[in-house]
């Protein structure tokens, strides 16, 4: 049973991988494809359109904080914590507040997101099946940070505009003091989330200039040894 636990392991991890790429790719494909047809009247409802399967791979990412602990994937656990942490939670927001579904800085957000994942799961397809490529190496490990420096300004640009439909008004009655405290509640915890963001995006920025300089020098040692 040992011997049969390495190659579960391998053949899990892959189809979660695949799994996330086909769903990007789906999601990506979708809204460019409506882009294309609509328009800018596409961006009024394109999370109504892939909401559903980008919540689905945002949750389903809360597995990858177990991959790295139990070692099935090296990588750094609290930048990869800090990502899906305010995914998840910019995604829970968003559907709480229905008005700012339809904003364009949300479509931004959705596209911003698929391309991060689908520069990130092609490489670790790539590594599984052992066939790793300099160029997805590259890609994976440089031009992903100035996409994750935009994304997470687009989620405090998301946050911002969301803080005008949460701010509590004045209860017409008793009935209404549970939800006016409710929406000042959550008032609050946007605010105190915006500057969180630009603390932790900071520090994940510098973890992952930290993980693409050992990445790229291991890259370097191998080939030097296959010469």
């Amino acid at each position: 049973m040992s011997s049969l636990r390495p190659s579960f392991r391998l053949v899990y991890i892959f189809l979660y991988n695949l799994f996330q790429f086909c769903g990007h790719t789906w999601i990506l494909a979708n809204n460019i494809a409506r882009f294309l047809t609509f328009g800018k009247d596409a961006l009024a409802d394109t999370f109504y359109s892939v909401g559903f399967v980008m919540s689905l791979c945002q949750l389903l990412s809360i597995l990858e904080l177990f991959h790295i602990a139990d070692g099935i994937e090296r990588a750094r656990l609290f930048s990869r914590f800090f990502q899906v942490v305010e995914k998840n939670l910019l995604l829970i927001t968003v559907i709480m507040l229905e008005e700012i579904q339809s904003k364009p800085v949300v479509c931004v957000q959705l596209f911003l997101w698929n391309i991060m994942d689908l520069l990130r799961y092609p490489h670790e397809l790539l590594c599984l099946m052992e066939k790793p490529s300099i160029t997805m190496l590259w890609t994976r490990y440089t031009l992903w940070i100035p996409v994750y420096i935009l994304s997470a300004a687009t989620e405090g640009v998301t946050i911002y505009q969301a803080l005008p439909y949460v701010e509590p008004k004045v209860p017409e009655s008793s009935s209404s003091n549970s939800t006016g405290s409710s929406q000042l509640h959550l008032s609050f915890a946007l605010m105190f989330y915006l500057p969180v963001l630009a603390l932790g995006a900071s520090v994940t920025v510098w973890l992952l200039l930290k993980e693409r300089k050992h990445h790229l020098n291991r890259w370097n040692k191998q080939t030097k040894k296959k010469k």
